[in-house]
């Protein structure tokens, strides 16, 4: 399978897009040269802006929800593990019954053993998110793109755990990623709902918005690192964060939305486990 082709065999979307518009280019070269521009044009447009939009499998397919009819959703974590949130987060979890995915860096996975340790035998599953989780990685050549996909992939098998799933950082693509990610037989899932809190920096709210903007069958966007607050101090920040959590996990059974873990949503294993973990972590 090469670069131009999804999963099942067929060309992306951007490749359809790029064929008719040379075709109708050609085409009106033939009548005039300053039209000819102009299919081109909206091509290149589009390559552009397509890869900021999480939901447009414009590249590569991308998984955003599943069936609008099952009356559940699925909530993932990025950005991950975080020292000082996670084992609040882990216990708020388990006090409502949730199962969630958390995508984590590789980075983070490596310096912090014991929260992965406790992430994965509370039942949760685990997504890649990339090494350094550099937003800008996208922008970068293959080599640089596979070596943070394979490394954390590398650093999640020190737990026993291979994820099928891979989020790139800010949920941004580009032409190259489906390639690599049929190479390591992953999937690009991203999210339908989410609340733009930047990396929890804004979490004032973050509740509110979820809940008016949640549908049924939606992937739901949140984050488990804990920047400073406004005043330099993080216990209050952190405090009304988990707040903020427990509210989207009381409204969205308020709802009728039943939380799912995130393989039900989209009927696709999200990981397996590969054997014993390695005896240092």
């Amino acid at each position: 399978m090469t670069d131009n082709q999804s999963p099942a065999g067929h060309l992306a979307p951007a490749h359809i897009m790029g064929i008719t518009s040379f075709l109708a280019a050609s085409v009106l070269l033939l009548f005039q040269i300053e039209l000819s521009i102009i299919p081109l044009s909206i091509f290149l447009t589009t390559c552009f802006f397509a890869p900021f939009f999480p939901g447009i499998s414009y590249f590569l397919p991308i998984i955003t929800h599943g069936k609008p009819a099952q009356k559940a959703v699925a909530i993932t974590f990025d950005d991950g593990p975080d020292p000082l949130s996670n084992s609040k987060l882990l216990g708020l979890l388990s006090k409502h019954n949730v199962k969630t995915t958390f995508f984590v860096s590789g980075k983070s996975a490596a310096q912090y053993p014991e929260l992965m340790n406790a992430i994965i035998q509370a039942g949760h599953t685990v997504g890649n998110h990339t090494f350094h989780h550099d937003n800008l990685i996208m922008l970068k050549g293959r080599n640089a793109l596979t070596k943070e996909i394979e490394s954390a992939q590398n650093v999640l098998k020190i737990y026993g755990i291979r994820p099928f799933v891979f989020r790139p950082p800010a949920g941004i693509t580009n032409p190259i990623l489906g390639g690599i990610l049929v190479k390591f037989g992953m999937h690009c899932v991203n999210f339908r709902c989410r609340a733009f809190d930047t990396g929890n920096r804004k979490i004032r709210n973050l509740a509110k918005k979820i809940l008016h903007r949640v549908r049924p069958g939606d992937i739901i966007l949140l984050h488990d690192i804990i920047p400073a607050g406004p005043d330099g101090e993080m216990d209050n920040t952190l405090s009304d964060w988990l707040n903020e959590i427990e509210k989207i996990l009381a409204g969205l059974k308020k709802k009728g939305l039943s939380i799912l873990p995130l393989s039900e949503i989209i009927h696709k294993p999200v990981m397996k486990f590969i054997g014993e973990k390695m005896n240092d972590v």
